[in-house]
């Protein structure tokens, strides 16, 4: 079984043009993936291609526009975005060795000598016997590479070295962060020697791991979530089709009471017209009647003349005479008065009302189908909430009521930053070895407003002795520096290096880092702008974003202190207690107000609301990964903001 699922594995990662498996794999816009080389030659063989500037698949002929045509036709497969997942399962497959193949001593091997190999070194790839081992451990270039024991049946992974496409006997150990590009030693020295900032992989490690691990971990949120739909979409259609089987059943009760009132209707008519026959026969059978009865009279009197005439009896012809003189032989109608008053039925026709019938049944309303929509745009977001962080710390202290927060990332460890009013103090809380850690910086008075300064650094507003207290975050805190300001600032938002800005009772101000006033902005169009400005935060064009509670309303401020734009709705939108803003990877600002958080584009235009939140919300922040850290009721909820 194992080995018929290794073939399998095999046969899907095989280039269909060179029947081997890839080599740097390459994935076209249609899906197929070919090596690179194989795309290249392939391209060669096409002069249609390279005129149409395309690279055309070998398998279904759809043609993958080239990026940059202009380059040589040899590096437009270099164009190609690679194949991270195909090459995965190709390092994967490589990745496994079993003792079999490692069963000689590749060193002793190269001297001419067949040694069993005891060991292997991940590092080097080599299998070593128990001599070899000692020497490569007591070797100052190797006696830090990782070395496994080949003595039972366990599987050495191996570590893939990539090697340089120009330079093909030097790995890739290296990054360009100006280029975004990994390269060798030489391409360093060739290529990148006046780029700002080169580093090792190796020094990277733990910042990529870090990213990684954030990105499985949101990755594995999403899946869950998407679970979570798809399984509440398939209740969903089984409602559906059980209601379909419901509507289809009513659907035909309808037609089939239509169609008994119709048979009725015809029933009716059947019946009537019979009726109506019936009548005409009766009279018709009766005038028959009454005419065979005059018919056999008048046969009588015919008789009796004949009679009087044959007896040639002057009397007898004088009765005969008589008795037609006087009416007796002409009887006349022998039906009687009421008999011959009555209408008399002539004829029976049927007249079918086609028109009038097909337009009552155009009309006919057997039911009525309602269909109801979602509105897209009027939909209420529910927030998905993935973890929660309790404010609370070991030791007496009070109720936590988290003010503000930020998230930074140090050392390749996130880290939540918040500020705890009720308890005087900065707080921290990371993970470590899979373990929640915290740290604590008590200060002299209750903190409010915390930005972050550097990759670690915060700033923490403490308005009561009019102090900025700069903290280094390790993650642990650190006071480093404490700044005595003229005003008792509550919020506070790092604009560059070299300025803040910070909110107090009706003002806001620019200061330099050492808490000067640069500026004040109070007032536009002759109209007071705040009066409570007590969160802030900067977007991405490096304008101010003010929450004012008091003037329920979101202000947007340059640097200068000119008015962008300002959010101040009335009627059922009409902000209750605005308090923390932030913004999201994308520029859209989210806004805590009351129970909600309110998402605007970056232009100051509502979006829609994230209802549901389930408590009083204050500071806010969105991180990289659009995750919302949202404080309230002394703990930091961790939403899903997308």
């Amino acid at each position: 079984m194992a080995t018929s699922r290794a073939e399998k594995v095999t046969e899907f990662l095989t280039c269909v043009i060179c029947q081997e498996l890839y080599t740097d794999p390459c994935t076209l816009r249609c899906d197929h993936t070919f090596c690179r080389k194989c795309v290249t030659e392939y391209i060669q063989t096409r002069p249609d291609a390279v005129q149409s500037k395309t690279i055309p698949c070998a398998f279904c002929r759809q043609d993958t526009k080239v990026p940059h045509p202009r380059r040589p036709v040899e590096e437009w497969a270099g164009q190609i975005k690679p194949s991270i997942i195909i090459q995965g399962l190709i390092d994967t497959q490589a990745d496994v060795v079993k003792t079999g193949s490692a069963s000689c001593c590749s060193v002793c091997e190269k001297l001419g000598e067949t040694t069993p190999g005891a060991s292997w070194c991940s590092e080097c790839q080599v299998s070593l016997c128990e001599r070899c081992v000692k020497i490569h451990r007591a070797s100052p270039a190797s006696h830090d590479h990782e070395i496994c024991d080949l003595s039972g049946e366990v599987k050495v992974k191996r570590r893939r070295k990539v090697i340089c496409r120009e330079h093909k006997d030097e790995v890739i150990k290296l990054v360009c962060k100006g280029c975004h590009k990994a390269v060798c030693q030489t391409c360093c020295v060739v290529y990148h020697r006046k780029c700002e900032s080169v580093v090792t992989i190796e020094s990277m490690l733990p910042n990529l791991k870090y990213h990684l691990r954030r990105h499985a971990k949101q990755l594995s949120k999403k899946i869950h979530r998407k679970e979570t739909i798809v399984k509440k979409t398939d209740e969903k259609i089984s409602g559906i089709e059980k209601n379909k089987i419901a509507v289809e059943n009513h659907i035909k009760s309808a037609v089939e009471r239509a169609i008994a009132n119709i048979k009725q209707k015809g029933k009716q008519l059947m019946n009537e017209f019979k009726h109506i026959t019936d009548k005409q026969t009766r009279q018709l059978k009766v005038d028959v009647k009454l005419d065979e009865i005059e018919i056999q009279m008048y046969k009588q009197h015919c008789e009796f003349i004949d009679q009087a005439l044959v007896s040639d009896c002057e009397m007898d012809l004088y009765d005969a005479y008589q008795a037609w003189e006087s009416g007796a032989v002409e009887l006349g109608d022998v039906r009687d008065t009421d008999t011959a008053d009555t209408r008399r039925i002539d004829d029976i026709r049927f007249t079918p009302d086609t028109d009038n019938v097909q337009h009552i049944l155009d009309d006919l309303q057997l039911g009525k189908i309602d269909v109801t929509y979602q509105d897209q745009g009027t939909c209420l977001l529910s927030p998905v909430r993935v973890d929660m962080i309790d404010g609370r710390m070991a030791g007496v202290e009070m109720e936590p009521v988290l003010r503000d927060v930020t998230v930074l990332v140090v050392n390749g460890i996130q880290t939540v930053v918040v500020t705890d009013m009720n308890n005087k103090c900065v707080k921290s809380f990371y993970t470590r070895n899979n373990k929640l850690c915290h740290s604590k910086l008590p200060l002299d008075a209750p903190p409010l407003g915390v930005t972050q300064l550097k990759e670690n650094q915060v700033m923490v507003a403490v308005p009561a002795s009019r102090h900025f207290v700069t903290v280094e975050v390790s993650p642990d805190l650190l006071l480093l520096s404490t700044i005595t300001t003229s005003k008792g600032y509550y919020s506070l938002a790092f604009l560059s290096p070299s300025s803040l800005a910070a909110g107090t009772l009706d003002c806001v101000d620019i200061l330099d880092m050492a808490g000067h006033v640069l500026r004040s902005v109070t007032t536009h169009n002759n109209e007071t702008l705040f009066y409570c400005p007590f969160y802030m935060c900067v977007n991405n064009k490096g304008n101010i974003l003010v929450s004012d509670c008091g003037k329920k309303s979101v202000t947007c401020v340059t640097s200068e202190g000119g008015v962008v734009w300002r959010y101040a709705p009335t009627g059922d939108r009409a902000l209750s207690d605005p308090y923390g803003i932030t913004t999201t990877p994308t520029g859209d600002i989210l806004l805590a107000d009351s129970n909600k958080v309110i998402r605007l584009t970056e232009t100051g235009d509502y979006v829609t609301d994230h209802q549901d939140i389930g408590f009083v919300s204050l500071g806010l922040y969105v991180d990289r990964h659009d995750t919302l850290y949202v404080c309230g009721e002394g703990q930091i909820h961790e939403i899903n903001s997308t």
